[in-house]
């Protein structure tokens, strides 16, 4: 996201580029209905392709919930990466209404608005439950639609992939000199880790990763986690996964409503889109869990994947640098500082709470406490 930009196929500001003077843009007529009654057809634009297991799944079962809980009277129609838009080109095609409704993940603009990451995952940051606790109960929300609304736009969560893993790497790493050097695909804040550590990291649409992977244009890539990734097909390059996705201990994905679009909803119609969008939020983060769970069974068992894990030393440096970025963060703007703070007070709030809980739990439950 950063410094990953530097060698990447795909330019983000080309990406995205569709100007800030589009958001102003009036939205065609037909997208905005005030009766209660009347029909309304929009359009979905998304980063994924058609039907990605994860999240490309999410966005279809969204526009057929809403569909279905508005008895017909608002019908979506959604457009994969690249069939209307740029994978990267969603932001600004919501915000200036070339669609109504968008489904992404919110590191994807931090070209634009570097805080977005945060809305996303940030690294050894806050778990899905946790995050989901931020955004709805610690004031999380407020500060999401803050940072959208010089776009025109109102950020929802609308699905979640889990906890990621850390990725599909080429060569081994068991030093800190394995990571100088390497080329990754790896977006938000984690890339720049990883650039301060001496790796290369770029940012790839989801649909250009694995041709970039097996041309050796990248050396690793990260993507979700295992049902996601094998979906992909990155088990056809690469045997080895690593763990533990530290760049996104969250997968929490996002529905961009275009704010005039909305705003012109009835009120009914209104809390069907938030209501299906919270659902949907649930939904797919049990589905994520349930399918991570097979899929690396298959990864191991029929693909002949290995999963490893980070060396202690390389862990302890990317927790470190990321306190760094994080403190660095802070300082670039003041709503950027305010929305670290609301973060970091949440995760000081919560990890407490997860540490007795969950942690203490999970070791007694594998019988090592």
């Amino acid at each position: 996201m950063t410094g990953q930009s530097n060698t990447s196929r795909l330019s983000r500001r080309a990406a995205l580029g569709l100007g800030a003077g589009l958001v102003a843009a009036p939205l065609a007529a037909p997208a905005v209905g005030s009766e209660k009654g009347a029909v309304l057809e929009w359009k979905m634009v998304t980063s994924w392709p058609k039907n990605l297991p994860g999240p490309g799944v999410t966005a279809q079962r969204l526009c057929d919930r809403i569909g279905e809980m508005s008895a017909g009277r608002l019908n979506i129609r959604l457009f994969a990466a690249g069939e209307l838009v740029p994978a990267l080109g969603v932001l600004d095609a919501v915000g200036s209404g070339t669609a109504q409704i968008g489904h992404s993940a919110s590191f994807f603009w931090q070209g634009k608005m570097p805080a977005s990451v945060f809305f996303t995952a940030i690294p050894f940051g806050l778990l899905p439950q946790e995050h989901i606790t931020w955004i709805e109960q610690g004031g999380g929300q407020d500060l999401w639609d803050e940072l959208y609304e010089p776009f025109n736009i109102k950020p929802v969560m609308a699905g979640n992939t889990g906890v990621q893993m850390g990725g599909w790497f080429k060569r081994d790493i068991n030093s800190l000199e394995d990571l100088k050097g390497l080329t990754i695909r790896m977006p938000g804040l984690g890339g720049e880790v990883m650039r301060r550590l001496g790796a290369t990291p770029v940012n790839l649409a989801p649909g250009d990763i694995f041709q970039s992977l097996q041309s050796g244009v990248i050396d690793a890539t990260e993507f979700l986690g295992p049902w996601s990734d094998r979906a992909m097909g990155f088990q056809k390059i690469v045997k080895s996964y690593y763990a533990p996705g530290f760049h996104e201990p969250n997968g929490t994905g996002e529905a961009l409503l275009n704010k005039t679009a909305f705003d012109g909803l009835p009120d009914d119609l209104r809390a069907i889109v938030l209501d299906a969008c919270q659902a949907e939020n649930a939904r797919s983060l049990a589905e994520s869990d349930w399918e991570n769970a097979g899929s690396l069974d298959a990864l191991r068992e029929q693909d002949g994947v290995t999963v490893k894990f980070y060396p202690d030393d390389v862990l302890s440096a990317l927790r470190t640098t990321s306190a760094q970025v994080l403190e660095e963060f802070a300082a670039k703007d003041e709503l950027s500082g305010r929305i670290y703070e609301s973060y970091a007070g949440a995760l000081k709030r919560l990890a407490p709470w997860s540490n007795v809980s969950l942690r203490r739990f999970l070791a007694a439950r594998e019988g090592e406490a």
